[in-house]
């Protein structure tokens, strides 16, 4: 093993060692009004706000998961970020934010009575005992949404 590690150039090692540093420190998406868009997370998924910071153009709002604001605050994972934009009519395909379920039928339940919607029913990914949903919040982020088997 260390003659592979030998042959490689040292850039790739170097490469390799800052990835090794690298870690996700949290996602963020828009709203025209980053209030309602972080009450529409409170309600559709539990999650609570975290930190806001108040900016020239709006509230940045953070919000994590915890059964409290206080447990979402020491939650280590990592928070959606909402941050003004100046419109919602987007057109990305791409959804932006993805999250694990545990009951398909009680999230999408969850995200409709809280004002988001469907891009069609969940479906199953091959063979495989996934199902995947595709959904929109009230700002028209795409979140994709995964329940495992």
């Amino acid at each position: 093993m260390h003659r592979i590690y030998a042959t490689l150039p040292a850039a790739l090692l170097l490469a390799t060692a800052a990835h090794a540093q690298v870690t996700l420190n949290s996602v963020r998406i828009g709203a025209k009004d980053s209030v309602a868009l972080a009450m529409f997370y409170q309600t559709a998924f539990g999650m609570h706000e975290t930190n806001r910071i108040d900016a020239p153009t709006g509230p940045e709002i953070f919000l994590n998961f915890g059964a409290s604001a206080e447990a979402a605050k020491a939650n280590r994972s990592e928070p959606i970020v909402i941050q003004h934009r100046d419109s919602d009519d987007i057109k990305d395909p791409i959804a932006h934010v993805i999250f694990n379920v545990k009951d398909m039928a009680a999230t999408v339940s969850a995200i409709k009575a809280a004002g988001g919607s469907m891009a069609g029913d969940p479906r199953p990914f091959r063979n495989s005992g996934t199902v995947i949903g595709i959904a929109m919040d009230p700002a028209g982020n795409r979140l994709e949404l995964i329940q495992r088997p």
